[in-house]
C-alpha cells in the first residue's frame, strides 16, 4: 500500500510536539481527526509509532526510523509539487481559492481584464484544505478564513464579519436579533467543539452544572444544513456563509458574544511573482465586496424563503 503524505505529515507534527492536542492545534484540525489518521498509518505500515501516556507521546522504534526517513521525503514531494506548480503557471494560468461565502468577482473580473494573455480560473475550498491549495501548487492565492498555520505563507488581511448559529426554522430562538453563548450550550454542535472554542468553553462550564449532550459531528456545510433543518443540532458560520446557505427549514441569527471572523488572502512566500503582488492590491480595493449586504441579523423562515 502506498503511503499517504498528508499522514506523514500528521505524523511528523505528532513526533515534533510529543503530544496530539499540540500537534492537532498547530496542524488546525480537531484532535479525534488527528489520533485516526495515524491510526490508519499505523494500520498501513504494521508498526507501533507512538506509545501513548499521560504525558504525551513517544516516538516507538518504528517511529523513530519513520521520523528519520520521513523528512527528506517531504522535503522532495514539496519540492515537487513547486517544480510541478511552477511548470503549470508558466502555462498561462492563474488560479484563485476561496472559501464558501466569500464574494470575489470584482478582484477576479478585474485582474482577468487586465491579463488577457491568462486562462483565471476559481477553486472552493473547505477550512480542511484552504492552505493546502496553496503548499501544492492548486492555487496562486486564496482567500483563507483565520486561523490558518502560517508557514510558508503570507497574508494580507482584508475584513471581518460577526458569526451566526444555524437554526431549525422552528426553533425557540428564531427570529431573534442576537443570541449568547450562553443561550446555545444545551444544543447539539455539528462541527467539532475546537472549531468553536468559544461555545467549547462556556459548555465545558455549564457542563460542570449539568450533563449536556455531546457534540455529533459531519464534514460538509451542506450536510450540517440538513441536520439543522432536521433539527438534530446547530451549526456556527460566519455570517456571509450562513446567508450563503439560506433555504427553508433554517434561519441564522448572529452571536452577541463570539469574535468575528477574520478573513485574508495568502500566497506562498517562496514566490516573487508579479502577478501575485498585483491580486493583492486588487484584493485589499475591493475587499469591501467580498460578502452580501448584511441587511438584519436574524432570518426567519420567510427570509430563508425569500433569499434561497
Amino acid at each position: 500500500m502506498d503511503v499517504d503524505l498528508r499522514k506523514l505529515r500528521y505524523f511528523m507534527a505528532v513526533a515534533r510536539h510529543g503530544n496530539f492536542s499540540r500537534a492537532a492545534e498547530d496542524l488546525h484540525i480537531a484532535q479525534p481527526v488527528l489520533s485516526r489518521q495515524i491510526r490508519a498509518l499505523e494500520q498501513e505500515l504494521g508498526a507501533l509509532l507512538f506509545a501513548r501516556g499521560r504525558d504525551g507521546a513517544t516516538l516507538t522504534p518504528a517511529g523513530t526510523q519513520l521520523a528519520a526517513d520521513a523528512e527528506p521525503l517531504l522535503a522532495d514531494a514539496a519540492a515537487l509539487r513547486r517544480r510541478v506548480a511552477q511548470a503549470a503557471r508558466q502555462a498561462g494560468q492563474f488560479t484563485v481559492a476561496f472559501m464558501p461565502g466569500l464574494i470575489v468577482t470584482d478582484a477576479v473580473r478585474a485582474f482577468a481584464a487586465a491579463h488577457t494573455e491568462l486562462t483565471v480560473e476559481v477553486l472552493r475550498t473547505t477550512r480542511a484544505d484552504q492552505t493546502e491549495v496553496l503548499h501544492d501548487g492548486r492555487a496562486d492565492v486564496s482567500y483563507v478564513r483565520l486561523p490558518v498555520d502560517k508557514a510558508g505563507l503570507q497574508l494580507r488581511s482584508l475584513a471581518s464579519e460577526p458569526q451566526a448559529v444555524v437554526l431549525p426554522a422552528d426553533h425557540a430562538l428564531a427570529g431573534k436579533d442576537t443570541v449568547s453563548l450562553g443561550d446555545l450550550t444545551d444544543e447539539h454542535l455539528l462541527q467539532h467543539p475546537d472549531f468553536v472554542p468559544e461555545w467549547r468553553d462556556v459548555a465545558a462550564e455549564m457542563r460542570g452544572r449539568r450533563q449536556l449532550p455531546p457534540p455529533r459531528f459531519t464534514h460538509t456545510v451542506e450536510e450540517k444544513i440538513e441536520h439543522v433543518a432536521m433539527g438534530r443540532g446547530i451549526v456556527v458560520l460566519p455570517e456571509s456563509t450562513a446567508r450563503l446557505y439560506a433555504r427553508p427549514g433554517v434561519c441564522h441569527t448572529r452571536i452577541s458574544d463570539i469574535a468575528s471572523v477574520e478573513t485574508a488572502l495568502a500566497w506562498s512566500s517562496s514566490r516573487r511573482s508579479p502577478l501575485i503582488a498585483e491580486f493583492v492590491r486588487l484584493a485589499a480595493v475591493t475587499a469591501s465586496q467580498l460578502t452580501a449586504p448584511t441587511g438584519t441579523s436574524a432570518a426567519t423562515q420567510a427570509d430563508a424563503e425569500r433569499i434561497g
